[in-house]
């Protein structure tokens, strides 16, 4: 056997936070050290913290990246380890995202990334130039203090691979795992036995699956060791990075740190046998391909990755199943981390919502108390960082908090904002009782006193008051009537935000932190209020579908023991904007024209599979085809104007059709609360999804009369048949 002892990391690293990322990275590397580990690994860019965005333009940054490495350099406590850390580099003029191999004091190399992400959240190209070629290398200009600690004024700068007395090992960075002919596929057949990845992947819902198939894939045919390193937790932007870091060999899995955490610092090792690499590179056909592959320049360590400090097993690590979350457990546990990560360092007492009664406002409540739950239990295991936190928070207590419930009721606040004639007792009582099961400081009042006074204005300079539809009024006064409620809730919620901590008699806090609750399907048919309870400081499932709201809230029941969300589930849910009449309650998806499942559907093929009108109406020709005819397909994906549009406005009233509200509503998106993303189909205007938001009335016609024409024929073949 041929044992070495390998260790990678998942750092709760924060955008600019240089003291603390620095002490987070050496804490790393001494853990690793301490396990025997005789190469260390910690994610992208960690040094400066991944979500930097357009800081990584200004050259301050890159000139305290080089005070931290510098600090690595020079702490001898950090030798006899060979650290492969992240941070942003500026050479020739320009700006690489680059990894920086060290041994003893002494930068081996730097590594560039080769291939940048530049699609959905991520900017890199917007920051960063992509390194000239594969395997090309080049001399890189030390600033004159290092050269000083160098001995050198120069070190090779590229794609390049280090051979020790004992293996050899090469560097691959994030996206480069996820491109079709990634790095390492040449890398392995020039006999690389050691990989590393730097990441900052981001959580989505059901993710991890490809993440892992990537990572175990790219040495199964191959062989090798693959040790990959992520960040972990809110760095500053709407992202959580779920770390999950993790060590395979053979493409078996041997070590995974865990991927939703509070803990700021997780270092995973394993013992690999190099011999077992070796034993798989066995095949002719795989020598075949290795004797034609291109050849790496190589730079020579003398150091042995076998020299450990006699702490390393005398067995390699079994391997184990990976560890996977239900979509549900993912919506408890990445929400609630980020939110987490955001209160602690942005100084703010706690949280405002406005519970509604219904599933949404109650997912995000579910969500705060997950949240109270991870933070109460990681306490009670000595986390010193959470308990500082927690104190700093829970700071009108004497004693930490010691259930979920208890902290809740330091943090959470949440208010009833209801109206005489058109709140129901239910969602009332629904409100009421969460709020009691989570222990969240709750207030019940109404709101008619400023719903009426803002419609006295109106009558008052126009001598005209609207009506809602119930009462006789037109679609545009009823919708009208509706708005005035939905932003004055947005006010209120302000305003007990900046207050409640005054009443509670607690003095000198950070406020509270307004938290939103549109769900990801409303925002894409824009089915909300510009300006009402939807804008917030943060909205945790704004990009999760209700779909999937309610699966977590129905795992929540049981796993959270929280019986009172069973009501939630089986209620219809409602806006309660309109009057309640005998014959006649709100619904949301008669409202929409649409069930939550088929936005859901919409937002998957217009996002994911990139579709438009007629793409997307070709497609569920298939899907829908034993529930819907081939007009009532068209329907739900286009409104087809026949009437001039200004005779259209009853028309547009009454009749849902995606793309039409897609487009009208598109507005919406650019003032939408930041939300934590975890939702491929993301409307998401700041960052994810970047469309037009002012579309023409005919931005569809040409698609629209090709569905017309297809449906015509379809149905005239039907006739035949």
């Amino acid at each position: 056997m041929h044992l070495v002892r390998v260790a990678t990391c998942a750092l709760n690293q924060w955008a600019l936070d240089f003291e603390n990322n620095l002490r987070r990275i050496k804490q790393s590397i001494h853990e690793a050290k301490a396990a025997g580990a005789t190469l260390r690994v910690g994610p992208e860019l960690e040094i400066t913290g991944y979500g930097c965005l357009d800081h990584f333009l200004e050259n301050e940054v890159y000139e305290n990246a080089w005070d931290s490495l510098e600090s690595i350099l020079t702490d001898e406590s950090l030798h006899g380890i060979v650290i492969d850390v992240g941070l942003p580099l500026l050479h020739r003029n320009c700006r690489y995202n680059a990894r920086a191999i060290v041994l003893d004091g002494k930068i081996l190399c730097f590594r560039p990334k080769l291939f940048l992400a530049n699609d959905g959240n991520f900017r890199e190209m917007r920051f960063f130039t992509p390194w000239k070629a594969p395997r090309h290398v080049e001399q890189y200009f030390l600033p004159p203090r290092i050269q000083k600690l160098q001995g050198c004024r120069q070190v090779p700068i590229g794609d390049v691979v280090l051979s020790t007395i004992d293996t050899c090992l090469a560097a691959e960075t994030c996206e480069e795992l996820f491109t079709p002919n990634s790095p390492h596929i040449e890398m392995g057949l020039n006999g690389v036995e050691i990989f590393t990845n730097s990441s900052g992947s981001h959580h989505s819902l059901r993710k991890l699956d490809q993440r892992i198939a990537l990572i175990s894939e790219a040495t199964r045919k191959n062989g090798g060791v693959y040790l990959y390193s992520n960040q972990i937790g809110c760095d500053g932007d709407r992202l959580y990075y779920d770390g999950c870091a993790m060590i395979f060999v053979n493409g078996e899995l041997v070590g995974q740190s865990s991927q939703f955490s509070l803990n700021e610092v997780e270092v995973i090792v394993a013992t690999v046998d190099l011999e077992e690499v070796r034993a798989a590179r066995f095949a002719p056909s795989r020598g075949q391909q290795a004797v034609q592959s291109h050849e790496y320049q190589r730079i020579e360590v003398d150091f042995s990755l076998t020299e450990g400090d006699g702490n390393v097993l005398d067995t390699p690590t079994p391997s184990r199943q990976p560890r996977y979350h239900l979509p549900e457990e993912e919506i408890a546990l990445g929400p609630a981390c980020w939110l987490w990560d955001y209160l602690r360092r942005s100084g703010a007492s706690g949280f405002q919502l406005a519970l509604s009664g219904g599933i949404d406002s109650c997912a995000t409540a579910t969500i705060v108390y997950s949240m109270c739950r991870l933070a109460v239990a990681a306490a009670k295991e000595g986390n010193k960082q959470v308990i500082a936190d927690m104190k700093r928070i829970a700071k009108h207590t004497t004693e930490l908090p010691e259930t979920p419930e208890a902290l809740c009721n330091q943090l959470l606040h949440t208010v009833y904002l209801g109206m005489e004639n058109q709140s129901s007792k239910e969602t009332r009582q629904r409100a009421k009782d969460l709020a009691a099961r989570t222990g969240a400081y709750h207030l019940d009042t109404n709101i008619d006193g400023m719903f009426h006074a803002a419609k006295d204005i109106l009558s008052q300079a126009t001598n005209f008051t609207p009506k809602f539809k119930v009462h006789g009024g037109s679609n545009t006064q009823n919708l009208a009537l509706q708005n005035i409620q939905a932003r004055s809730r947005m006010v209120l919620t302000y305003l007990f935000a900046q207050q409640l901590c005054e009443v509670r008699e607690r003095p000198g806090g950070g406020g509270l932190l307004v938290l939103g609750s549109s769900n990801v399907d409303e925002c894409l048919r824009g089915y909300l209020t510009k300006y009402d309870c939807s804008s917030a400081d943060l909205n945790p499932i704004g990009s999760i579908s209700k779909v999937d709201l309610v699966r977590f809230i129905t795992w929540a029941v049981k796993s959270f023991d929280m019986p009172v969300l069973q009501d939630f589930i089986t209620a219809v849910p409602t806006a309660e904007l309109e009057p309640i009449t005998a014959d006649y309650v709100q619904s949301d998806e008669a409202d929409m024209g649409f069930t939550y499942k088929e936005l859901s559907r919409f937002g998957l093929l217009r996002k994911v599979h990139k579709l438009g009108p007629y793409g997307c109406f070709l497609r569920l020709l298939g899907e829908w085809k034993d529930e819907k005819t081939p007009r009532e397909v068209a329907d739900k994906v286009s409104f087809r104007p026949r009437l001039p549009f200004s005779q259209l406005s009853n028309m547009y009233d009454q009749t849902k059709r995606f793309f039409h509200f897609y487009a009208i509503n598109r507005h919406k998106q650019t003032v939408a609360t930041p939300a934590y993303h975890s939702e491929s189909y993301s409307p998401d205007d700041h960052r994810f999804d970047l469309r037009p938001f002012v579309y023409p009335p005919s931005f569809e016609s040409w698609s629209y009369k090709k569905i017309d024409a297809r449906v015509e024929a379809l149905e005239a073949r039907a006739k035949q048949t």
